[in-house]
């Protein structure tokens, strides 16, 4: 069973996702925000396994809600909802510690999908997608490149770990990435958590993201 926060400042937003969480036996709702901060009181009171966030929001918007969140250190994982036209939200709800994002018109089955890999603690939007979506957005996005050579997050990868970090923020799979360097997917499955566990990052977006922000890969870089 999947417990899962409802955030939104529209009532009939809010009952629209309860009806399809109701509707299925995996997910049970425990709550609903109709704001950020009234969000992350009920995260920390619920502790949900995944928080439905929307952006814009009176007072505490969503990407603000999900900075409390996530810093709180809690179990609750935050899958935030946007549009095309927010696209500026999507790098900053991810900075913020998002696991992830879907677009408001996405289909029934691909919201439940999404909330099961939050909930297992997967990223929702899988890494080529989310390249592509760096790529589209790549004009919209502010920089925040920074230099890494004294970073000790980078500083503390091996060079195999630093590769597999550039291999993940390019966007490519587990097998890729072991097609590329001749390892076994299981080999690439231990590279993986330990650059994650060392970069500090959530999930494998999170990774993109870091790997964007350090001018590690590129928009269009494949």
């Amino acid at each position: 069973m999947t417990t899962v926060l409802i955030v939104d400042d529209q009532p009939l937003q809010r009952f629209g996702f309860r009806m399809l969480l109701d509707s299925v036996p995996e997910t049970q709702v425990v709550g609903e925000a109709a704001h950020g901060a009234e969000a992350v009181r009920m995260a920390a009171e619920l502790r949900p396994d995944v928080v439905l966030m929307d952006v814009r929001m009176p007072g505490v918007d969503g990407i603000e809600a999900t900075r409390r969140i996530t810093a709180a250190g809690d179990r609750s994982r935050v899958l935030v909802l946007t549009t095309f036209d927010l696209d500026e939200y999507v790098h900053a709800a991810l900075r913020a510690g998002a696991s992830g994002f879907l677009l408001k018109d996405v289909r029934p089955e691909e919201l439940l999908a999404g909330i099961r890999a939050v909930a297992a603690g997967d990223a929702v939007i899988a890494p080529a997608p989310t390249r592509r979506l760096l790529e589209e957005f790549a004009e919209h996005i502010p920089s925040h490149r920074r230099s890494g050579a004294e970073d000790p997050r980078l500083t503390s990868l091996t060079d195999r770990e630093r590769e597999i970090l550039v291999a993940i923020g390019k966007g490519w799979t587990n097998g890729e990435i072991a097609g590329r360097f001749v390892l076994s997917e299981s080999t690439v499955k231990t590279h993986v958590g330990r650059v994650l566990a060392k970069i500090g990052a959530r999930d494998r977006v999170q990774a993109v993201i870091f790997a964007y922000d350090f001018g590690l890969t590129r928009p269009g870089a494949g």
